[in-house]
């Protein structure tokens, strides 16, 4: 029998004293125990060092890190190039983040869906969550995502919550060297599923929650699961925003593309070409890429945003 894998648990913290030791608890009370606590603290000002400290002090393999300073997406980033020095060798990775609750069976569920896969091809398993108040209350399951993962979808969706995240050892090992060869992304786990995607690697997204999802105004980003989010994002299209996070993605990606499968080199090229150039033109290159996001209406907004020069 194959023995269980050690999950690294990367943990980005910033003034989150508040919520962290419910989401401590529920690391400590998970089913499947060969884990370690890796955490990158960005200059906290509350006492959520002094949680931590005594989470450690309780018998816990906590490892705590000084962040950036430089926001959460540098900080994750910051822990995948650094983790490896505190984790033993070939261990899988989990982010988290610091106001949720994981559900018991997270790690276990996460692996148990990785693990049918050739351990030398890089995977990523993700899933839906509970939606939560403050108070971890009103539970609503976010929204599903009825269309393949793959790379024509992450080039202009990011469909991978972050806090589900769980990467096998040879995910693991590609997102550390890629983490290496770039520097600014938008947000971790958008880079994360591209890398993967981008690598031809397994992607899983299951339907089941593994966690509760706290919603409150601290948010990085917040959920997309009702009308009022759902035109927020799709304004974000067409406003131009979502046009500078491609840009920047882009750069990001260009850095690892080496990596990828030739497929997925040249879309990532047409991309990129498609960034820069006329609309008449970028529309025929765009048509034959076949790009597309996880419903009907959010990908028709990715071709309005191209009509007006958005995307």
């Amino acid at each position: 029998m194959k023995s269980a894998p050690h999950i690294a648990i990367l943990l980005a913290t910033y003034n989150g004293g508040q919520n962290l030791k419910e989401q401590l608890a529920s690391i400590a009370n998970q089913d499947h125990d060969s884990w370690s606590l890796i955490v990158s603290d960005d200059g906290s000002q509350d006492d959520t060092r002094k949680v931590l400290t005594e989470f450690a002090t309780e018998g816990h393999p906590v490892t705590i890190l000084d962040g950036p300073q430089q926001g959460a997406a540098a900080n994750f980033m910051s822990l995948l190039r650094r983790f490896s020095d505190h984790a033993p060798d070939g261990a899988w990775v989990a982010f988290c983040d610091q106001d949720d609750v994981w559900l018991a069976d997270k790690l276990s569920r996460s692996i148990r869906a990785l693990e049918g896969f050739d351990g030398d091809v890089p995977a990523l398993y993700c899933s839906r969550t509970w939606i939560t108040n403050d108070a971890l209350e009103g539970r609503r399951l976010s929204v599903p995502r009825p269309r393949p993962l793959g790379f024509r979808n992450a080039l202009v969706q990011n469909v991978a919550s972050g806090n589900t995240i769980l990467l096998n050892a040879a995910g693991t090992e590609l997102v550390s060297m890629a983490a290496r060869e770039t520097s600014e992304v938008v947000v971790h786990d958008w880079w994360t599923y591209q890398i993967l995607a981008g690598v031809g690697g397994h992607l899983v997204h299951d339907d089941e929650p593994t966690l509760l999802y706290r919603q409150h105004n601290g948010n990085e980003i917040g959920a997309n699961d009702n009308t009022k989010a759902k035109l927020a994002r799709i304004g974000m299209l067409l406003s131009g925003h979502f046009a500078e996070w491609n840009r920047l993605n882009a750069r990001a990606l260009a850095a690892s593309a080496h990596l990828f499968v030739p497929e997925n080199q040249l879309l990532l090229e047409d991309f990129r070409r498609v960034l820069n150039m006329r609309r008449r033109k970028s529309w025929r290159i765009l048509k034959r890429m076949k790009l597309y996001r996880q419903t009907r209406a959010s990908t028709a907004a990715l071709w309005f945003a191209l009509m007006l020069r958005r995307l």
